[in-house]
């Protein structure tokens, strides 16, 4: 009797293992997918701590209310009335309008605003938690700068000059956005105005008390200091696409101080574009948009039924290129829209099926056992992660991580055509492209996976020019079962680097003319399996490298010796980090 119940129990025991087995897959592929559905997710609450309001304007639906920042100085709040109302974005042209009517109606209500009693809005665009909004008159024309101090000794002040909504450097309106008040600290803020000449017209102080960050992230980046004597770049770090805070974008200074907190629609930014004084931007997975420097976003483009991955760039005069993939398709990240800066008009440009449909044929949807399983049962054939435009011959140069090689087309408004591959060329001896292939010119391990390719500046002579790029050194292929390549024992093939191998900046030189490619300068960088970039971020050459796995970020100078690297939270990744000194668009 006992040995049958031993029995049973060791056949209930197997069925249950073996439906654990059978059920795998289907858990995997649940998981994946919860992970990679927060980059869909369209924020849906906009309220934040609002203080007493005092006034409400009907016509434009706008109340006023008095931020809770402190005695130091009267600082006012414009609040939407219908923000909880089902489908309120601020990424809405007309909110954004209502808004502005109201800070018109504000600056022109018979007040005197002056240095020492200016109009003083939080956040009055719904785009920045932290910007401060500053608005007054001076007899004479002068130029502003700020200082901002907080108790915590261990944070510098921030100093800037402010860039004046009129673009004018001297003036008698003041109108700008302050940038760099410290979440969830009180901040001691000092005003220089300064005449033509040099001279001091005015100094004004005044503090105020910051709320914590809307996203619940961190305000300070733990660094550590490398070797190199060289000074870091002026600008800020700008943090693009956090998985984990997915909605926002975060802007550290060279201390590792969160000095912005950018509030999307969702999504994050993939790099950030400067046009006419404005940047224009990613503001959720299906809208671009244009915002000034005083938050406002000033139109935004709707990509209907296109969602974006990863990149955006100029091509011609007055269009933005996208990368994107059609939602709802087996296929994805693989189409290429085109988007008319001034009408915000969107077309559709190349489906990269129609450039490769013989590789495409090739390959197979992803499965949940494959090394990108959280993409299993899409069809991730090609996987494009970065464009660079070059006007000669209307070309495009496209990072494909999944196939590891950098494609250049031309006649892109046209009729589009490869015209090389980049890579290791044994993965296309058996296509139809191998003729394609650039010749591998010197002993280096080619790019695997790589990530950003940016053009960096002409060679010599026309036909030859060179290439950055992250390259991540992780060989996988998820979307094929007929191919293997054995690789160099220095590249990595498990995707968080238990191989202890590490990534590179790498930089090509490209002559089209001999139709070779070579490796002119690398350097090794925290390894990161995907995502990633490392790109120039001063007149001196600094590099900005990002190691999306690793979760650091650093800055390196021109001979690729470390300045400082920060380390940052965050799920599993953080895609890119960039470094801008927002001139014009935030300060002089």
């Amino acid at each position: 009797m006992n040995g049958k119940k031993r029995k049973k129990k060791l056949l209930i025991a197997l069925v249950v293992i073996l439906l654990l087995i059978a059920a795998v897959p289907a858990i995997v592929m649940y998981v994946a997918k919860s992970f990679t559905a927060q980059e869909t997710v369209v924020r849906t609450d906009w309220t934040t701590d609002v203080g007493e309001v005092f006034e409400q304007n009907q016509e434009l639906q706008i109340q006023y209310a008095e931020a809770e920042l402190g005695d130091g100085i009267r600082v006012l709040q414009l609040v939407p009335m219908d923000i909880e109302t089902d489908g309120f974005t601020y990424y809405d042209t007309a909110v954004q309008e209502r808004l502005d009517s109201a800070l018109e109606d504000l600056k022109a209500d018979g007040m005197d605003w002056s240095a020492d009693a200016p109009l003083a809005v939080l956040n009055p665009y719904g785009t920045g938690s932290n910007g401060l909004y500053l608005y007054f008159r001076t007899d004479l024309e002068t130029q502003v700068s700020y200082t901002i101090h907080v108790e915590d000794e261990s944070i510098p002040d921030f100093t800037a000059a402010a860039a004046e909504a009129d673009g004018k450097t001297y003036t008698r309106t003041h109108e700008f956005q302050i940038i760099g008040l410290v979440p969830g600290m009180t901040n001691e803020v000092t005003l220089t105005l300064t005449g033509s000449w040099g001279n001091v017209r005015q100094i004004v102080h005044f503090q105020v008390d910051m709320p914590e960050t809307q996203s619940g992230y961190p305000t300070r980046l733990d660094y550590t200091d490398g070797t190199s004597e060289a000074e870091q770049a002026e600008g800020m770090y700008a943090m693009m696409r956090v998985n984990g805070y997915l909605g926002y974008g975060f802007f550290f200074d060279n201390d590792g101080i969160l000095r912005y907190e950018m509030v999307l629609e969702g999504y994050g930014p993939d790099r950030i574009l400067f046009d006419d004084g404005d940047i224009i931007t990613c503001v959720s997975n299906g809208k671009l948009a244009r915002i000034n420097g005083l938050g406002q976003a000033e139109q935004v483009y709707d990509l209907g039924d296109y969602a974006l991955h990863h990149d955006i760039g100029f091509g011609q005069d007055g269009e933005i290129l996208a990368l994107a993939e059609l939602e709802g398709a087996e296929n994805v990240e693989d189409q290429l829209l085109s988007i008319d800066v001034e009408s915000g008009e969107v077309t559709h440009l190349l489906d990269f099926r129609d450039l490769l449909p013989e590789y495409f044929e090739m390959t197979r949807p992803i499965n949940a056992t494959d090394d990108m399983f959280w993409q299993a049962g899409e069809w991730d054939w090609i996987h494009l992660n970065s464009l660079q435009y070059m006007e000669e011959n209307d070309s495009l140069i496209v990072s494909s991580r999944e196939t590891s090689t950098i494609i250049k087309l031309e006649n892109l408004h046209g009729d589009p055509e490869a015209v090389w591959l980049a890579g290791d060329t044994r993965f296309w001896e058996d296509t139809p492209y191998a003729d394609l292939c650039l010749e591998q010119e010197g002993d280096f391990v080619p790019q695997y996976g790589q990530h950003c390719v940016e053009y960096l500046r002409d060679g010599e002579e026309d036909g030859v020019y060179y290439l950055v790029l992250y390259n991540n050194n992780y060989w996988s292929l998820s979307s094929r079962d007929d191919f293997e390549l054995d690789v160099a024992d220095s590249v990595e093939t498990d995707l968080y680097g238990l191989g202890g191998e590490k990534s590179q900046l790498y930089i090509y030189k490209i002559d089209e003319n001999a139709g070779t490619f070579a490796l002119d300068f690398s350097f090794d960088v925290p390894y990161s399996s995907i995502v990633s970039n490392a790109s120039v971020c001063s007149e001196d050459g600094n590099w900005i490298v990002n190691s999306g796995v690793s979760k650091v970020f650093g800055e390196y100078d021109a001979d690729g010796t470390l300045i400082r690297e920060f380390s940052y939270e965050c799920d599993m990744q953080n895609y890119r980090t960039f470094k801008y000194d927002f001139s014009g668009l935030w300060f002089q």
